[in-house]
């Protein structure tokens, strides 16, 4: 039998460490002896050893003992021993577990307090070149024989020392690579001080790692997948420093506390525990005490490795995806498919079958990629009643097993389905055919609607990348590495993946962009890094791009759309954001203001300016999104008009704030259409306009608000409308059509027996035309009163006809109005019937014709949208002086000046002489009183009417009570002009009213009033020309 013995030797003389205390020399003995004689071998052999009166013999152990099994050694370990790394690593033997040997020159245990210690020491200084020499030479040789003795004499008195030797040697200064062994346990501040003595003597700085003075706990491997495994690391002294956890698998990586992972300390014990086992915690754990003192850094380290079974998901697939049967055919071949992810688990697989009579057969696996498909076949009946299964059962190597259940749906002689077209396979009525992902993760699906028919395809592929990226998004928080630096790495990666919007223009992908956001949401409580927040600012300005538009707003199978999500966590991650200067993108501005002397802060994105009223908020944040307004829901009676700000402040105490915002309208509000200030209502998901207030259209674009969050403008899709002022249009434009029609029938009536002077046909001729002016285009009126019921060309020609009649009527208006004037300023100048007709004619048709003509050229040969509106067949308002309504309105207004005007002077005229006792006589009075009275009746023609006219054109409905009553002033006096008409220039004066009741009555005509006559229109003197 084999037996390792150790002698251990202390003495002062081994090293010559003087003053130094007792140095340690450990001595190892092969001894073949027999088995009875092991109890008594330690107490006979320390004679043969003691020969030297300086040394003493501290102890003597056995380590292994060994035994031939086979003809080759198989060996143990004694209580208190282990097998040493380099056994462990070349033979699988670890601990003090059996360890069967190959040859005859076993391995030797060493002592469970073993301490190993690896280092590097720097030296400065000209005195150590040497051992940068090669390694034959007399130089290298006197140098590292010097730099090991002075080493040795210091490290040897390390209670249990047992050797240091240096490895190798590099460049950087001097750096000397040593491992030392202890084979006792000890202080580790002892080993300090030491190390700390040898830095000084040797003016040097030192770097150790220690293995054995910290322990740690194995658990059992493998370990089960979603177990919870606890991990243990222990001290025998106090190190007064934080322990520090890492893993070592694909990269080194810290492990913190998180979602899957907590770390537990005390002064000597420290533990790791992990939830929800999985591949990610596959590795080699360390626990890392480190210390350090001048020039001297120690890790005392402890390690072990955990293997974990694997448990994964199983996608299902049959071939062919609808087995079809066909006449006479009783039975169908199916091959079933189970795919999973290709990892280093070996599974074994286990096939069954339901409602299947027939047997199945393993056709093996082929890998693809990074997957491996595990593949059957079987025969279904084509007559079976109940829907036959194919079942796969992997079971790994801790006995846990997943399962993946195929169900094959059989297309029957004569039932519906989709003829294959384009890659896609037959399939049964009612039924998705599935797809794998031609480049990216994920599949595509096409349904087949009960009638037989394809529907479009729906794709549910993702960009690898981006996949990628959500994956590690997933576990950034489990714990696994320290949280920002994963944040940081996954950021970086999304800024990358997101660059090239081409790549990732879909709605799946789109829905993984926001889940990336989301999910980094919920981890998050703080953003340092500048670089970090740069990537998350840039990432989330990629996905506003424009030309994702159709990606955003394809409609979900749960009718929401990811804009809510993406919004609530850029403001979360805004908000959490350390950033002291503005940030601009493409599609996404950030802007900070610090903290003031003064309460109000501003701030401005995308030319909207945010003011801020509010005490003790130390900064505020305000970011402006493109875009985003068109992917959030919003009320279908109403429209996004603006961007959307969101503003955040770091104080979470701001009840008492007051946000302005000035918003740029995206589109100009059209006139009388109310705009809502509002806010995102995360609970509820939709705008909400609580707390919020529009400052009316003198300031169309600005909002106040009482509280923080993301805001924009909605602009109602159809303009405020007044209750029964549409009905009061209708009844009005009728009346005054009959009106109309009536009163050119009088005129025709009582034509010969009133127009008996040349100022009598002057006024008449003017009325007439005034009346059959207004009477076309009020019919007009009528005819385009539904614009969507007319064809554009007809709603042209209308607006057309209403703007030149319009006109007309007025510019006829003006003729009367300056008639009136020329007769009263001039009372001895008369004009000629032929002249006044002749100038009339111009002024009344050809200067409308004119203005008529020119702005319909000028606005793009009366271009829909340039001189009319398609909405209102009119013309279009775009704001003072804008708009070719301007060219009625400007018109119009001249014309009601000028008509006032000739009113006012002709009252003041006639005042002046009815006062004038010695000039006039009683018939002079009488004419007086008849024109006063002719020319109030007559005043709603000459402007009234368009005084609020002009009122209703700049006056918007939105503004409040004001704007209604003008509107329905204007609505009744506009629309029952016919009627005011009527009642004012035919059944007014009593010659018409004379005139009309002899018609009527078949009496002979009675002679008009001679001094009548002359009141309305002529001088004393009747000369004619």
């Amino acid at each position: 039998m084999w037996t390792w013995m150790l002698i251990y030797y202390l003495g002062l003389n081994i090293c010559q460490a003087t003053a130094q205390g007792n140095s340690t020399q450990m001595y190892y003995v092969k001894l073949k002896i027999d088995a009875n004689a092991i109890e008594n071998v330690t107490k006979i052999l320390p004679t043969p050893f003691v020969t030297n009166s300086s040394l003493k013999l501290d102890r003597v152990e056995i380590t292994t003992i060994c035994e031939h099994v086979n003809k080759r050694p198989e060996c143990t370990c004694q209580s208190g021993y282990k097998w040493t790394d380099v056994v462990c690593k070349q033979h699988s033997c670890c601990g003090n577990e059996t360890c069967t040997f190959p040859t005859n020159t076993p391995g030797m245990c060493t002592p469970d307090a073993t301490v190993s210690v690896d280092g590097s020491l720097t030296l400065t200084g000209p005195e150590y070149r040497g051992c940068l020499a090669e390694k034959t030479t007399k130089q290298f040789k006197e140098c590292n024989k010097n730099l090991t003795t002075k080493m040795t004499e210091v490290y040897s008195t390390l209670n249990g020392f047992d050797n240091l030797t240096i490895n190798k040697y590099s460049v950087g200064s001097v750096i000397a690579h040593f491992a030392m062994t202890v084979l006792s346990s000890f202080e580790p501040a002892f080993l300090g001080n030491l190390t700390k003595q040898l830095a000084t003597n040797l003016k040097s700085s030192f770097h150790l790692e220690t293995a054995g003075v910290v322990s740690i706990s194995n658990p059992p491997n493998p370990v089960h997948y979603s177990s919870r495994v606890v991990v243990q690391c222990t001290v025998p002294f106090n190190l007064n420093t934080d322990p520090q956890w890492n893993i070592k698998n694909e990269k080194v990586q810290d492990i913190t506390n998180g979602s899957e992972a907590t770390i537990i300390s005390t002064t000597r014990n420290t533990t790791v525990t992990l939830d929800n086992m999985s591949e990610r915690w596959k590795g080699e754990y360390s626990c890392t005490y480190i210390t350090q003192q001048t020039s001297v850094t120690i890790s005392h380290k402890a390690s072990t490795k955990i293997d974990v079974c694997l448990n994964q998901n199983i996608d299902t697939t049959t071939t062919p995806a609808f087995p079809r049967c066909k006449e006479n055919s009783e039975l169908v071949s199916v091959t079933a498919k189970c795919t999973l992810k290709k990892t280093y688990e070996n599974y074994t697989v286990d096939w069954k079958t339901e409602n299947i009579s027939t047997n199945i057969k393993e056709l093996g696996n082929f890998s693809s990629g990074s997957t491996i498909t595990y593949s059957a076949e079987t025969h279904v009946s084509c007559g079976s009643k109940e829907i036959p299964s194919v079942i796969c059962t992997f079971q790994n190597r801790c006995n846990q097993t997943s399962t993946g259940i195929i169900k094959i749906v059989i297309i029957s002689v004569g039932e519906l389905f989709c003829e294959a077209q384009g890659g896609w396979p037959d399939t049964k009525a009612g039924h998705c055919a599935v797809l794998t992902c031609p480049t990216g993760i994920g599949q595509r699906q096409r349904k087949c609607t009960q009638k037989g028919k394809w529907e479009e395809e729906e794709s549910m592929c993702v960009n690898q990348k981006l996949h990628g990226v959500l994956q590690s998004a997933v576990v950034v928080g489990s714990g696994l590495g320290a949280l920002d630096e994963n944040v940081a790495e996954v950021l970086s990666s999304f800024q990358a993946a997101t660059n090239n919007t081409s790549s990732i223009n879909s709605a799946a992908n789109i829905d993984t962009s926001v889940e990336i956001l989301h999910t980094l949401r919920e981890n998050l409580t703080e953003i340092n890094n500048e670089r970090t927040a740069n990537d998350l600012l840039q990432a989330s300005s990629n996905l506003l791009e424009s030309s994702l538009e159709n990606s955003w707003n394809t409609t979900r199978n749960t009718g929401k759309t990811p804009a809510g999500k993406y919004l609530d966590s850029v403001e979360h991650f805004i908000e959490i954001m350390n950033v002291t200067k503005d940030n601009k993108k493409a599609n996404l501005e950030l802007a900070v203001c610090n903290s003031t002397q003064h309460s109000v802060y501003e701030n401005k994105v995308f030319n909207v300016s945010v003011f801020l009223t509010g005490s003790n908020l130390s900064q505020v944040k305000t970011a402006g999104f493109k875009n985003l307004q068109r992917y959030l829901p919003y009320n279908n009676g109403s429209e996004p008009n603006s961007i959307v700000v969101s503003t955040t402040t770091q104080s979470k105490q701001h009840s008492d704030v007051e946000i302005k915002i000035n918003f740029k309208l995206l589109n100009p509000r059209p006139p009388n259409v109310e705009l809502q200030c509002v806010w995102w209502d995360t609970s509820n998901a939709q705008w909400s306009p609580t707390g919020c207030k529009w400052e009316g259209p003198f300031n169309e674009g600005q909002c106040v608000c009482t509280h923080l969050s993301s805001f924009a403008i909605l602009m109602s899709k159809v303009p405020v409308k007044l209750p029964g002022l549409t009905e009061i249009t209708y009844v009005g434009l009728s009346v005054s059509v009959v009106s109309l029609i009536i009163s050119l029938l009088i005129e025709l009536i009582v034509w010969s027996h009133v127009v008996k002077t040349s100022g009598l046909y002057l006024r008449h001729t003017a009325q007439i035309n005034i009346c059959l002016c207004l009477l076309i285009a009020d019919v007009c009126f009528l005819a385009s009163s539904e614009p969507k019921t007319i064809s554009s060309i007809w709603c042209q020609t209308f607006v057309v006809l209403k703007h030149f009649f319009y006109l007309s009527m007025f510019f006829w208006m003006l003729c009367l109005s300056s008639t009136l004037l020329h007769r009263t300023v001039f009372p001895f100048h008369e004009v000629s019937k032929k002249n006044y007709l002749r100038f009339s004619i111009i002024l009344g048709y050809v200067c409308p014709l004119l203005i008529v003509f020119i702005t319909f050229l000028t606005n793009k040969g009366g271009k829909a949208g340039h001189y009319f509106s398609r909405d209102t067949c009119w013309l279009i308002y775009s704001g003072t002086l804008k708009g070719s309504l301007h060219t009625f309105l400007i018109p119009v207004g001249i014309i009601v000046f000028v008509s006032v005007f000739s009113m006012l002077v002709v009252i003041m005229k006639l005042l002046g002489q009815t006062n004038n006792a010695d000039k006039c006589n009683q018939i002079d009075k009488n004419a007086a009183k008849t024109v006063v009275r002719t020319v109030v009746l007559l005043t709603p023609i000459f402007g009234v009417t368009w005084i609020f006219g002009f009122g209703v054109t700049y006056l918007d409905l939105t503004h409040g009570d004001m704007a209604s009553v003008v509107n329905y002033a204007f609505t009744l006096l506009n629309s029952f002009q016919g009627l005011f008409i009527l009642l004012t220039i035919n059944l007014g004066e009593k010659p018409t009213r004379e005139a009309l009741m002899n018609y009527i009555t078949k009496k002979t005509p009675t002679s008009v009033n001679v001094s009548t006559t002359k009141v309305d229109l002529t001088p004393s003197s009747s000369s004619k020309k």
